[in-house]
């Protein structure tokens, strides 16, 4: 597995487009958001359909070739320097066909931020258009909005990245021990199942560092995914792994035993709590950057900045 392209780091006064892929975004936690942004000394752009929502499927934030024309809008206007995702949910996996692969891939690199559902589109960043992607804190969701550990590890690796070239959350701790190096990715290790055999679905993990972490799913059902992961093969020589957060999923002890379980056999290193995703305070980590992870220490070190 090769880096990705990497897009610049964000400047003073850059334009950020704030997009709706999935889920309805709230109004009143989209402002706030804009203003931490503005903070920044960002000019966040909402895309016109952000606030939308279906009227057959209130999950869905409208339609979804007005999901996938925002986004597709956004990439493509030479002024808007990165992509902001304003929540995750559900609906990213309807609308990624709908875009216009091609015209993004000239509109050349620019930063893509998001989580959760925004997995589907990260792992089509990468397959369609070889761009390294950041997986961090979206503008709309609580997380974000109450987290100033979120909002800082974010606006340094928007601005400055070599500050956190090294990823070391506090409590990461071995599952597994050892070294590892490789490219990063991952995301929603649920989406991440759901890709399979879908077009343009990365076919393997092999020689990456895979960074998973999901949210409500019940212990049978994360040994589902791991074990449908596992038994196609894409699990296959992959480097190493680092688990995020599993909120309102069984007890700690029982993810604990089933990691140990599905993962402890791949004989390679695994490191847990390692602070992204759905939890409070979650820290931004790149997917498409080469690394090493260090389980007994706790650290992602990057080979290179985030953003060049």
């Amino acid at each position: 597995m090769n880096p990705l392209t990497r897009p610049a780091r964000l400047t003073p006064g850059a334009r950020v487009a704030v997009v709706a892929p999935s889920g309805p975004v709230p109004g009143d936690q989209l402002d706030a958001g804009l203003d931490i942004l503005r903070g920044w000394d960002l000019e966040p752009v909402v895309a016109p359909h952000v606030l939308d929502r279906h009227r057959k499927f209130d999950y869905l934030a409208g339609v979804d070739a007005d999901r996938a024309r925002d986004l597709e809008h956004a990439w493509c206007d030479p002024s808007v320097a990165a992509v902001f995702c304003a929540r995750g949910g559900y609906g990213a996996a309807r609308m990624v066909d709908l875009l216009d692969w091609p015209a993004m891939r000239a509109a050349g690199p620019k930063v893509f931020l998001g989580y959760s559902d925004i997995t589907t589109l990260h792992e089509a960043f990468a397959a369609r258009l070889g761009l390294a992607t950041l997986h961090g804190p979206m503008t709309a969701v609580v997380d974000f909005l109450k987290s100033t550990r979120a909002q800082e590890h974010l606006r340094a690796t928007l601005f400055e990245p070599e500050s956190v070239q090294v990823i070391a959350p506090e409590g990461a701790a071995a599952l597994v021990p050892g070294r590892a190096r490789g490219v990063t990715l991952g995301g929603c290790v649920s989406l991440l199942a759901a890709e399979l055999g879908t077009p343009g679905a990365r076919v393997s993990a092999r020689g990456g560092i895979l960074c998973v972490e999901d949210i409500g799913e019940e212990a049978y059902s994360l040994d589902r995914i791991l074990t449908q992961l596992s038994r196609s093969g894409w699990l296959d020589g992959v480097a190493g792994i680092a688990l995020g957060s599993w909120v309102d999923c069984e007890p700690p002890g029982m993810v604990r035993a089933l990691f140990r379980d599905r993962l402890g056999g791949l004989g390679v290193p695994v490191v847990e709590e390692f602070g992204f995703g759905h939890c409070e305070g979650a820290l931004t980590v790149p997917f498409g950057v080469a690394g090493e992870l260090d389980a007994e220490a706790g650290t992602l070190t990057l080979d290179v900045p985030a953003l060049v």
